[in-house]
């Protein structure tokens, strides 16, 4: 093999290594290099996965001795130890594809924790709520993503012990009310594994490691390659990073931020965050946060620092971004950076704006609108003048109004779908395990999450209506049925949504045809001047 090495330090890449760091990895040393606040980390490349799925789930000859040698200097950069029980180093696993494939592969944060380093933690922050927190959120994704134990087991543990505190949110929870949800969580893991949870660190991180690899090939990743036709051969890289820490306190949060509005393609920052959370919390869209601008009243400091960053980045890529960032302790961390998923509307307003900024040539401006994302401009609005009942308010997160009969599952919508009948699917929240449901629906409803969640992601990524954190609605999946107040909509009712104002209204509402913009009528101006010139 021409490359042997498998594993780069952040600062030892950049952006133009895609294919071998993948997109996340390719980024995060790239942002490195340019001085923004990145925490250190490594990348695994996607060489080794590619070795490592041909080896038949061996690793390659060197990774691991690598993958050591590289972690040492992660460990002098941060002024931390792996597995040490006084001053622990914990840190992330994530995929990153060549091509971004949004929530499609797993994720594991904290990782390096166990009996004894989560002591350590307790100590070196001292902060035992927020240490057994930690722990109880490593358990549970690691026992799903590499044990295979679903989340569901662990998620009806927390409810009913939140139940029978009277508790409302997970940051109710005590110290010594988490430190006996992680030994029930112990105890879910050794009756379904037939193990005890691992405790050695480095173990945990060669199986997470290993787990990573494995989702290059899950289902749901398979059906997102096929729908967006990106090559089975890619394979994923690794990313080993620092955690920082969201979930400390009032002084830290969590969001992730457009640096355009990705369904209008408007100039301003587009957002979300959470106060005292961890990142997956707001993508996961399991609780329903607070919009990006809120954040200037709250950490004037931190806003500022983030609007700045905004624009550097975007100057930087000459495109509209995606960013995620944690802020600890007051400190802010841009902990990824790509390209936004963006509607066909945002998609031709951005690269309009972005030429008349001087920021790309009409050219460029041309290439970035992918012909068959045009469709969704024919997008149906429902005719103002038309006489609604609305059920219910919820967050616009994808444009665009559609109805269908509901339904609740998406086994139900593929199968439906497949006999040509027009569902909404109805979730909670949806997960990347609901792609076949969502790409057979009209729209999605959930009543959880926020504009930047998994379902608001994926639906305007597809060009499908989307209304998000619609919490008067309450689902109940085993009478299949949602209430909104009084009301009672039962599966395969028809029911209509407005991606573009959050409305939610019964039975089915008469449409009216789009209208085309202003900046769609420039873009086609010079797509016949390039016509010309070619000629």
């Amino acid at each position: 093999m021409a490359n042997n090495t498998y594993v780069y330090l952040f600062q030892e890449g950049r952006a133009s290594q895609k294919m071998l760091l993948g997109g996340k990895g390719a980024n995060l040393a790239e942002m490195t290099n340019i001085g923004l606040p990145v925490p250190p980390g490594l990348t695994i490349t996607t060489e080794a996965c590619k070795a490592y799925i041909e080896g038949q789930g061996e690793f390659p000859d060197g990774l691991l001795e690598e993958l050591r040698m590289k972690l040492k200097a992660v460990e002098e950069a941060a002024g931390k130890t792996f597995g040490d029980a006084e001053n622990p180093l914990l840190v992330s696993v994530r995929s990153g594809a060549p091509v971004s494939m949004p929530g499609m592969m797993d994720t594991i944060l904290n990782l390096g924790l166990n009996n004894a380093t989560v002591e350590g933690l307790i100590k070196s922050t001292g902060d035992e709520r927020f240490a057994l927190d930690c722990y109880r959120r490593f358990i549970q994704m690691f026992s799903d993503v590499v044990l295979g134990i679903e989340h569901y087991q662990f998620e009806n543990v927390l409810e009913e012990w939140k139940k029978k505190r009277q508790y409302q949110y997970d940051y109710q929870l005590s110290g010594d009310d988490l430190r006996q949800i992680v030994t029930k969580y112990m105890e879910i893991v050794k009756t379904k594994s037939h193990k005890e949870f691992p405790q050695d660190p480095m173990e945990q991180l060669v199986l997470a490691v290993k787990a990573v690899f494995d989702s290059w090939n899950n289902q749901r990743a398979i059906v997102y390659r096929k729908i967006n036709r990106i090559p089975d051969e890619l394979g994923t890289a690794v990313n080993v990073q620092v955690m920082v820490f969201g979930n400390m306190g009032d002084d830290c949060g969590t969001g992730v931020a457009f640096t355009r509005n990705p369904s209008t393609g408007e100039n301003e920052i587009y957002g979300e965050y959470l106060i005292n959370a961890q990142g997956e919390d707001v993508v996961a869209g399991i609780r329903t946060p607070q919009p990006i601008k809120k954040l200037e009243q709250e950490m004037p400091r931190v806003y500022q620092e983030f609007v700045r960053i905004c624009q550097l980045l975007e100057e930087h890529y000459h495109d509209m971004q995606d960013i995620e960032f944690t802020i600890e302790r007051g400190r802010l961390y841009i902990l990824q950076t790509r390209a936004g998923k963006r509607t066909a509307a945002a998609a031709i307003r951005i690269a309009v704006e972005m030429v008349r900024e001087g920021a790309i040539t009409k050219e460029e401006a041309l290439l970035r609108i992918d012909p068959a994302q045009l469709d969704q401009l024919l997008h149906r609005r429902i005719d103002p003048v038309a006489t609604v009942d609305l059920l219910a308010q919820g967050l616009p997160a994808s444009p665009g109004a559609a109805s269908g009969k509901v339904v609740f599952s998406a086994d139900e919508a593929e199968q439906l779908g497949q006999q040509g009948e027009k569902v909404i699917l109805v979730r909670t929240e949806t997960t990347p395990d609901d792609i076949h449901g969502i790409v057979m629906s009209q729209g999605i409803l959930t009543s959880r999450g926020g504009m930047t969640s998994h379902a608001a992601v994926v639906a305007r990524g597809m060009g499908k209506p989307c209304v998000c954190g619609c919490e008067s609605i309450k689902i109940d999946y085993r009478a299949g049925l949602f209430k909104v107040g009084d009301r009672i909509i039962r599966d395969g009712e028809v029911v209509s949504i407005d991606g573009a104002t959050g409305r939610v209204m019964a039975g089915e509402i008469p449409m009216i045809e789009p209208s085309l913009s202003k900046e769609f009528n420039d873009l086609l101006d010079w797509a016949d001047e390039a016509k010309r010139l070619s000629i």
